[in-house]
């Protein structure tokens, strides 16, 4: 016997008014941290107006609820100490949550400052190949380009990612000419 599922539809949230407005985005806050632009996509589907969108965020704003600058200097820090990402990373992930490119290069810049590079590499490294002899298994070429390709990605910048891996590799030099290393600035 064939039973046909009946499509589920969801139905449509209820439109809120401001005050109904200003308590779901104060919610919405409470769970994750999001920069005005994420709020405003939030708060548009539950809108019963663009008026009611914009005197919500400006409410958030004046209490220091919604402010894109903190909230790059959090992210930057929390990426740089939980996750070990370089600068060039940070900066990629802010674009991508629509923070403005001043305020991030400035979080990023403040957050940063007086970081070594090439240590912190030295701790991506240890961590993404525990367990490794790194020497040895960068001595394979394809080994080497894949954790340099790695290092690029994770936000180092291609000089210092080659000067880490010197300190395992002799052949870290070739890889100044690849294609992975042309693209400083992503």
């Amino acid at each position: 016997m064939g039973f046909k599922k009946a499509a589920t539809k969801r139905a449509a949230p209820p439109q809120l008014d401001e005050p109904k407005l200003l308590d779901y985005a104060l919610k919405s806050l409470s769970v994750k941290a999001q920069t005005e632009r994420e709020l405003r996509t939030r708060l548009k589907r539950r809108a019963e107006s663009a008026a009611a969108i914009d005197a919500v965020v400006a409410k958030l704003r004046e209490y220091g609820y919604v402010d894109d600058a903190r909230f790059a200097e959090g992210y930057a820090s929390a990426r740089l100490e939980s996750r070990g990402h370089g600068k060039q990373r940070v900066m990629r992930d802010l674009r991508a949550r629509s923070v403005d490119a001043n305020k991030a290069e400035k979080a990023v810049a403040k957050v940063f400052e007086g970081t070594d590079e090439v240590a912190l590499i030295e701790q991506y490294l240890a961590r993404k190949f525990r367990g490794k002899v790194l020497p040895e298994y960068l001595a394979e070429p394809k080994n080497l380009a894949a954790a340099f390709r790695r290092l690029r990605y994770a936000g180092f910048s291609s000089a210092a990612s080659i000067q880490a891996l010197r300190r395992h590799s002799e052949q870290a030099d070739e890889l100044e000419g690849t294609e992975a290393g042309d693209h400083e600035e992503e």
